[in-house]
């Protein structure tokens, strides 16, 4: 379990403060990760208008998505629950990521960041990498920081 969230020494990867400095705020992004997991799962329709979604492109978002919101809930209540669920999401993105590296999106591929100090900071650098490419990798999703309520 990532007891030590605050120490990414060593790892290059930005501090959650800047990591998540154009994130929306919790409850908004809880908001969009719950819609976009209901679309994965297919209990929401995809929107029909706009180009064709990649699949794995789109999971992966969904995946980062999540992590960093667990990440943020687990430095609000740094208590083991939120700890452990930051962790977990964090490692399934990082599984995702070695089966699919071109998605990559930071500096650093997620095994260069040993399970140590776990890999939340991961979570970090390729939240900030994704926001500041305005999430290129899936078109058909606006960066967080751009998207409107509904």
């Amino acid at each position: 379990m990532d007891v030590t969230p605050h120490r990414d020494e060593g790892i290059g990867a930005p501090p959650p403060h800047q990591a998540y400095a154009n994130a929306p705020d919790l409850r908004r992004e809880m908001h969009q990760v719950l819609a976009l997991g209901a679309e994965r799962d297919g209990r929401q329709a995809r929107p029909v208008a706009g180009p064709q979604v990649d699949a794995t492109a789109a999971e992966r978002a969904w995946l980062l998505r999540r992590a960093a919101l667990m990440d943020r809930m687990a430095f609000d209540s740094p208590g083991p629950g939120p700890v452990a669920a930051a962790a977990e999401t964090a490692e399934q993105l990082v599984l995702h990521d070695r089966r699919h590296p071109y998605l990559v999106a930071g500096p650093r591929h997620p095994d260069v960041i040993t399970p140590a100090p776990g890999h939340r900071p991961y979570v970090r650098q390729e939240y900030a990498a994704w926001t500041a490419a305005g999430a290129h990798r899936n078109p058909n999703r606006p960066r967080p920081d751009e998207e409107k309520d509904t």
